[in-house]
């Protein structure tokens, strides 16, 4: 899981950069007519939203990551017998992890909501008071973003870490019952 977290999450930040910079090569598009560098503008939007909702799966990832192995832990410890602390483990990890997952998720709506006020598009008067708001909440949270999904990789690694040590003493105590033992 880790390692498509970290191909995932870097194409998304990639995307994002990729859409703060086609924002800065096109500049304030308010008065602008020119038919072409409106189209640029729409496909800012495009990759913008693009985007947004791939940071979105990917922190829903991590999110569903955590959910689907502290189930896996819960059960795995109540069947065997195992220590009780391996399931509580897990919880702090989940817990901690969501945070981190949520922030992520509403800092690329800050990014969209910015851009949807700064849009000249909308037809809505004063976007053009949103246009710097706009660029510098995108930079700062692209940044953020960044770091979000760098946050949550050491929590993954001690999840996975977790994972192991249960598998290690369900081998024990089926080896110990003379069932089975997947290497």
């Amino acid at each position: 899981m880790e390692r498509v977290f970290s191909r995932v999450s870097a194409f998304a930040v990639a995307l994002l950069v990729a859409t703060a910079g086609l924002g800065l090569w096109l500049g304030d598009l308010h008065g602008q007519t020119d038919p072409g560098v409106l189209r640029w503008g729409t496909v800012h939007r495009l990759s913008g939203v693009l985007a947004a909702l791939l940071v979105v799966l990917v922190n829903s990832m991590a999110v569903t990551y955590f959910i689907g192995t502290g189930r896996w832990c819960r059960e795995v410890v109540e069947t065997y017998g195992l220590d009780p602390g391996y399931v509580e483990r897990s919880r702090t990890l989940k817990r901690r992890a969501f945070p981190v997952a949520m922030l992520g998720m509403l800092a690329v709506v800050a990014i969209v909501a910015l851009g949807g006020a700064a849009d000249p598009a909308s037809g809505r008067p004063g976007t053009q008071d949103w246009v710097t708001p706009h660029l510098v909440g995108a930079l700062v949270l692209v940044a953020a973003i960044a770091a979000l999904f760098q946050a949550q990789l050491p929590a993954m690694r001690r999840q996975h870490a977790l994972i192991e040590q249960v598998l290690g003493e369900v081998r024990a105590v089926r080896k110990a019952r003379g069932l089975d033992v997947e290497k």
